[in-house]
C-alpha cells in the first residue's frame, strides 16, 4: 500500500466572470467561478495529485500541463479519469481518498454526497469530502479563493 497527498488552490478573479464554480465535479450555481486553465476544480485536482503521488507518477502538471492549449477549459473529472487510468495501468487500485475543502463559501455540506458520488464513480474507490473554514484568516479567509487537500491510499493489484 502507498499513500499520496494532493493540494490545489485557485483564486476568484475578474477573468472568471461568467464561469461556473465546479467542485468535485458538481456545479455550484450562483457562485463565482475560479480562475484556471481547466475548469479549476480544486477538489478534482487535489484528488488527482494525491493519486499520482501515491502511485509514484509525478503530479497533475506533468501529465496535463497548463501551458498546453489542449487542456484549456478541460473538465477536471475527465482529467481525473485519465489519472485513474494511469494509476490502474501502473498496477494500483484506489482504496480511498479523503479531502478537505478550505473555503469561506460556498457551503459544502449540502452538496457533499453528490460530490462524493461523482468522485467515487471516476476513481473507483471510496471518497470522503469534508469542509473547513479558514475563519477569516489570510486570502482564503477573505474569500479570495478556494483550496483543497486530499490524501489517497492505493493498493498494489
Amino acid at each position: 500500500m502507498r499513500v499520496g497527498i494532493g493540494f490545489d488552490v485557485h483564486q476568484f478573479s475578474p477573468e472568471s466572470a461568467g464561469r461556473a464554480l465546479v467542485l468535485g465535479g458538481v456545479v455550484f450555481d450562483g457562485e463565482p467561478g475560479l480562475a484556471g486553465h481547466s475548469d479549476a476544480d480544486v477538489v478534482a485536482h487535489a484528488v488527482a495529485d494525491a493519486l499520482l503521488g501515491a502511485s509514484g507518477q509525478g503530479d497533475l502538471g506533468d501529465h496535463f500541463p497548463d501551458t498546453d492549449p489542449a487542456w484549456l477549459d478541460a473538465d477536471s473529472l475527465g482529467l481525473l479519469g485519465g489519472v485513474t487510468a494511469l494509476v490502474r495501468d501502473a498496477g494500483w487500485r484506489v482504496e480511498n481518498v479523503d479531502c478537505v475543502v478550505v473555503a469561506e463559501s460556498p457551503r459544502i455540506a449540502p452538496r457533499r454526497s453528490e460530490m462524493q458520488d461523482r468522485l467515487e464513480a471516476v476513481v473507483g474507490g471510496g471518497v470522503t469530502v469534508k469542509a473547513g473554514r479558514p475563519e477569516g484568516l489570510g486570502a482564503l479567509g477573505r474569500g479570495e479563493g478556494i483550496a483543497c487537500v486530499a490524501v489517497a491510499l492505493v493498493e498494489r493489484v
